[in-house]
């Protein structure tokens, strides 16, 4: 009875030494560890964009149905439902919180159950032997040093890197859609601009041989419309070849059969108001991108307390609980059941370098992500500065077309009356038309260049793309 006892106290006891040691342990917490080797990666952040000339509010959302044009809304919709490269990224998300539960699963006991049956006998004649046995093992390492722990977080900050990529991707694709969205409208739109240059050539083309049958033009100038008017015509090939393939790049864009079957309204949308760019500070908190880098610095700090953590003892409790008998009526019997317990200790002693080799490697990676993370906010903070600059030339380089296109239409007004009143020539009338179409197929560009600045800008900011009441619905 005595020694009975004795060992049915040492269950407890041993759980309650390994709990008691275990929450001892030191286990750092990263957040503030990350922030500080983030925030001293970078050189000092001002407090103003320095090329926003405009007020610098709060980043707004929703900035796809800014443009309050319902097919280029649904066409995102479409597009995040059918993208793959987006899919494989949802994939590698739920991949990595698979492999955080497989992590956390280390820190709770393992219970296997173990069933046995064996029969032997000689081969001629005899009695035979049966032997059953039935148990339970568990298993229990005590984190004494939070390897474990280091471990799961290591795996958490993973996970939440690619859940943040999962956003950034998920923006992109957004702008990716409206950049192609916009792209396949001014091809559509620069088509009717060569077209119209088709049609106003065609018309002097045949003005040109009337006059000349009437001996009122010469062969050069003849020659002259008809080779404009066929160069004219190419263009509009090659312009109408160009619209196509805008349009099947978009349909593979949404996950569709690239079959050139997408139809729009020739017509560019509205340019919203410019995005306010907040502060530069802001960024790093907001951009995805830039979050997922800041989580792989928090990743590889608890790497390298995993590894650190590696090259200490390791303390383990194992028990087992089991019956063994020649019947199964038997083998539960108190009589026939036995227990054990055990304690391991795993000390390294010599492994040739191995472990601090894995310190070395953890701590190069955590160099590697501070640097990454460094590198990614420096161009995010050089392509906001770049999009805002570029704004404000987009939007003078299209006030000057746009006067361009007024005086260049009255140019040709006056010329095409001279010409009919003989007062100028052939040439004279075609360098200006070329003009006129010039500057039209140029304005168009531009508005498009307008609308896709407002794009970029929008994304490098961070700002969602869905509006409040999309983000709630969704998730």
């Amino acid at each position: 009875m005595i020694r009975r006892t004795t060992r049915a106290t040492l269950l407890p006891a041993g759980l309650v030494l390994g709990l008691a040691i275990s929450g001892c342990a030191s286990f750092s917490n990263t957040s503030g560890e990350t922030s500080r080797l983030a925030d001293t990666s970078l050189p000092p952040v001002p407090q103003r964009w320095a090329m926003a000339r405009e007020s610098v509010g709060t980043v707004h959302i929703g900035w796809i149905d800014a443009f309050d044009d319902p097919v280029l809304s649904a066409l995102v919709v479409e597009a995040q439902a059918n993208n793959r490269s987006l899919r494989a990224t949802a994939a590698a998300v739920d991949r990595a919180y698979a492999l955080l539960r497989q992590s956390r699963s280390q820190l709770y006991p393992s219970l296997d159950g173990t069933a046995s049956a064996a029969r032997s006998g000689p081969l001629e004649g005899g009695p035979t032997n049966t032997a059953l046995t039935l148990g339970a093992q568990a298993s229990w390492e005590v984190d004494v040093w939070g390897r474990v722990r280091s471990d799961v977080e290591a795996a958490r900050q993973s996970a939440r890197a690619l859940e943040a990529d999962y956003r950034f991707a998920q923006h992109s694709l957004a702008a990716a859609v409206a950049r192609a969205y916009f792209i396949t409208l001014e091809a559509g739109l620069q088509v009717g601009v060569a077209q119209d240059i088709v049609d106003a050539l065609t018309e002097i083309d045949r003005i040109v041989r009337v006059r000349f049958a009437n001996g009122y033009a010469n062969a050069q100038d003849a020659a002259l419309a008809r080779t404009d008017l066929e160069t004219a015509r190419d263009s509009l090939l090659s312009a109408q070849l160009g619209e196509r393939d805008a349009i099947r790049a978009f349909e593979v864009l949404l996950g569709r059969y690239p079959a050139t079957e997408l139809e729009f309204a020739a017509t560019l949308p509205r340019e919203p108001a410019p995005p306010e760019p907040g502060i530069p500070s802001q960024l790093l908190e907001r951009r995805p991108d830039i979050i997922a880098a800041e989580r792989r610095i928090a990743s590889a700090i608890a790497g390298v307390d995993q590894a650190q953590a590696a090259r200490l003892p390791q303390i383990s409790l194992t028990g087992s609980l089991g019956g063994a008998s020649n019947e199964l009526s038997d083998l539960l019997d108190p009589v026939n059941v036995v227990w054990r317990l055990a304690s391991n200790l795993l000390a390294p002693i010599f492994d040739g370098g191995r472990r601090q080799a894995q310190v070395d490697i953890a701590t190069a990676a955590q160099e590697e992500a501070i640097a990454n993370y460094a590198d990614l906010a420096l161009n995010a903070f050089s392509e906001v500065e770049g999009l805002l600059d570029a704004g404000q030339v987009l939007r003078q380089r299209r006030a000057a077309l746009i006067a361009s296109d007024r005086a260049s239409d009255r140019a040709l007004y006056i010329a095409q009356l001279r010409f009919d009143e003989g007062e100028n020539e052939l040439i004279d009338v075609l360098n200006i038309q070329q003009r006129v179409f010039g500057t039209r197929s140029s304005l168009v560009a531009i508005q498009r260049a307008v609308l896709t600045q407002y794009i970029d800008l929008s994304l490098a900011l961070g700002g969602d793309w869905r509006t409040a009441d999309a983000i709630a619905e969704r998730e």
